[in-house]
């Protein structure tokens, strides 16, 4: 393993992106989010993308270059179009908009349309919550998830986040895909020849299966059957019909080299703590203090703090820099 600092990680996913034709304020937001999913653990969503967002930037299968369109359709809701660009640029150059028009209202729904992967979905709604709004993020994936009782995939992993804001930082942050599990821990297991739990995932026929390579070649499941199932509804619409972006089935292979833009879409709820009581901070505090007061227990991101360096593979930190030599 590498010993890394995340200010190299993200300087030497800047110089990659660039390398491979990205804008350099572009490069350095999609670097910032990469960084910061490899400083909290979130190992999927950091220098693991890195060699595809380089290979469709050079196939053209993503923008380096695009500025994104910001308009205001209605009052309390603001669009950043990404024009088959980068997530992280649209968001950032909407979100000081979202965040002033959830102040001024009380509440206000930012979306980004026909965009790329955004990969982490809790990296913006924590931007929003350290600006000092309750955030809700919504986005969807390529289909990988058959309906209980189905066989045929028809949602992503759909994860659904939300960030609280507290006195100092962050009350809550949570982050979860709606389905079981990850795709990747499907693939660990085979190449561990281990088997995987029931409820993990279905065969093509859409029959439960401990075996990784049936569920390979079926579908995951929901999390939680039904509720998890429901959920992952609620984020395709939120983040496909809403947007008018993609919807799961039509989205080809995230990481392929090749192929149509992902045109993929996010949806923001901002909230003002403030808006209807004064009581917001008080009734956070009792929360907290109600779990806490139990050993082991904790609210979600209550103690999650970044990592000041980490371990990369010596492979993909090799990698990393040869794409940006």
């Amino acid at each position: 393993m590498a010993i890394v600092t995340v200010p190299n990680i993200r300087e030497a996913a800047r110089a990659a992106l660039e390398t491979y034709g990205a804008a350099p304020w572009i490069a350095g937001h999609v670097a910032d989010a990469t960084a910061h999913s490899e400083a909290h653990g979130n190992v999927i969503c950091g220098l693991y993308y890195l060699e595809s967002y380089c290979l469709q930037l050079a196939s053209g299968r993503v923008s380096g270059s695009v500025e994104p369109l910001i308009s205001k359709p209605k009052p309390g809701a603001v669009l950043a179009d990404a024009r088959f660009g980068f997530a992280q640029p649209a968001f950032a150059r909407a979100l000081d908009t979202g965040i002033k028009t959830a102040q001024a209202q009380g509440i206000a729904v930012l979306s980004v349309a026909h965009s790329h992967t955004c990969t982490s979905l809790g990296y913006f709604t924590e931007q929003i919550a350290r600006a000092g709004c309750i955030a809700i993020g919504l986005t969807n994936a390529s289909a990988i998830v058959a309906p209980p009782g189905g066989s045929k995939r028809v949602l992503g992993t759909n994860p659904l986040a939300f960030s609280v804001p507290g006195p100092d930082g962050l009350a809550l942050h949570y982050d979860s895909s709606t389905s079981a599990v990850a795709l990747g821990k499907i693939t660990m297991a085979k190449a561990a020849g281990e088997a995987i739990p029931l409820g993990w995932a279905v065969d093509a026929d859409g029959v439960p299966t401990t075996d990784p390579e049936a569920a390979l070649a079926g579908s995951l499941a929901s999390a939680a059957a039904y509720k998890g199932w429901g959920l992952g509804l609620l984020v395709e619409v939120m983040a496909s019909a809403l947007t008018g972006s993609v919807s799961s089935r039509d989205v080809k292979g995230l990481k392929l080299a090749d192929g149509p833009p992902h045109d993929l879409g996010q949806t923001y709820v901002i909230v003002d703590p403030g808006t209807f009581s004064d009581e917001f901070a008080a009734q956070l505090a009792d929360l907290k203090a109600a779990v806490e007061a139990q050993p082991g227990a904790r609210l979600p991101g209550a103690s999650r703090a970044p990592m000041e360096t980490v371990d990369v593979p010596d492979a993909l930190w090799e990698l990393t820099l040869k794409l940006g030599a």
